[in-house]
């Protein structure tokens, strides 16, 4: 008999279902929110109120695209957290109430699992997934952490950051160069007609593995600053420019850690995920320095990058299949480690 399992994401502004069938993939659906863009940022009660709207026909397309009916489920996986807790209260809620009714069991998946595991995403059984152990470089707009990942289930965080996410730094520097938000996709767009070695800004000297993202936004908001003073078109005579420096910066201070981490814990499998990378200069960067020394780079499609149920739908899926079920009334939470 297969196991399926219908996975539900609602941690910030998607919602988000996917169904899988023994492991693989048959369905990933997500409905973005658009009216955070005017505001510069997610709103959480706006997010929370759409995720209301979006939740049942989301999960009724994801069912209809995996040709699933929901009494054929075996059990319902939830992002648990972290996340906006209004937003989280919403997709926990869906998950116990339609899995009461249907008298399954629910899974409860920690966020920042998922991303690491959208590596085993597939839709064949012939699809090839990183071998144990691999390393994760895990960098989103609320994360940024250097992943040992022994199992599905074992994992080990060796490096994080101390302050801000990379994300966060592409979202707020984009913001003080006037654009719309998410700013990481512009960044990325205008990188790619830039001059990545126009400007220097400061990379933070943080021991060990752990990262730090406050100084390099610092050292962006005084360059324009001060370029502002002498010449108020500065940003839009050097927008391309700025973009791909700052690209470029967080990008070296992703992969100096990265490289410092692999010397001290040597692996064969390194991987990405996480919203970030689907940024083009760092699957680009990550790709030749995997090459570079001999490391297989498992970097996952786009759509696997950002917030999305098929990641949920898998970790729920190991879990369930050591017999991990959760109580129903486990709240969810905003903060937690990996």
């Amino acid at each position: 008999m297969s196991d399926i399992i219908l996975g539900i994401e609602s941690s910030c502004d998607d919602t988000s279902a996917a169904v899988v069938r023994d492991g693989l993939l048959l369905s990933n659906v997500i409905a973005s929110q658009k009216v955070h863009e005017a505001f510069g940022g997610v709103v959480p009660e706006l997010a929370s109120r759409a995720h209301i709207q979006n939740i049942v026909p989301v999960v009724s397309e994801a069912l209809r695209q995996a040709g699933v009916s929901k009494e054929e489920l075996s059990a319902i996986a939830f992002t648990r957290g972290p996340g906006l807790l209004g937003s989280l209260l919403v997709g926990t809620s869906f998950a116990k109430g339609l899995a009461i009714s249907l008298g399954i069991p629910t899974v409860d998946v920690n966020h920042l699992h998922g991303h690491v595991l959208a590596q085993f995403v597939r839709s064949s059984a012939d699809d090839e997934v990183p071998e144990f152990p691999f390393m994760c470089l895990l960098i989103s707009g609320g994360n940024s952490q250097i992943i040992m990942v022994r199992s599905p289930h074992e994992m080990e965080i060796l490096g994080r950051t101390i302050d801000d996410a990379a994300g966060e730094a592409f979202d707020k520097c984009a913001k003080l160069l006037g654009l719309p938000y998410p700013g990481g996709p512009h960044i990325d767009r205008l990188a790619a007609q830039g001059d990545s070695s126009r400007f220097k800004f400061a990379k933070p000297h943080i021991p060990e593995l752990d990262y730090s993202f406050s100084g390099l936004k610092t050292s962006f908001l005084y360059t324009l600053r001060d370029a502002l003073r002498k010449d108020s078109e500065f940003i839009e005579q050097n927008k391309s420019d700025l973009a791909a420096s700052l690209q470029q910066t967080i990008i070296d201070i992703l992969l100096d850690k990265l490289a410092k981490a692999v010397e001290k814990h040597p692996v064969k499998h390194l991987a990405i995920g996480g919203g970030v990378s689907a940024n083009s200069g760092v699957r680009e960067a990550v790709a030749r320095f995997c090459e570079q020394r001999g490391i297989r780079a498992w970097i996952p499609p786009r759509a696997f990058t950002t917030d999305n149920a098929a990641m949920v739908a898998i970790a729920g899926y190991f879990k369930f299949l050591r017999g991990e079920t959760a109580s129903l009334d486990l709240p969810p939470y905003s903060r937690v480690t990996i």
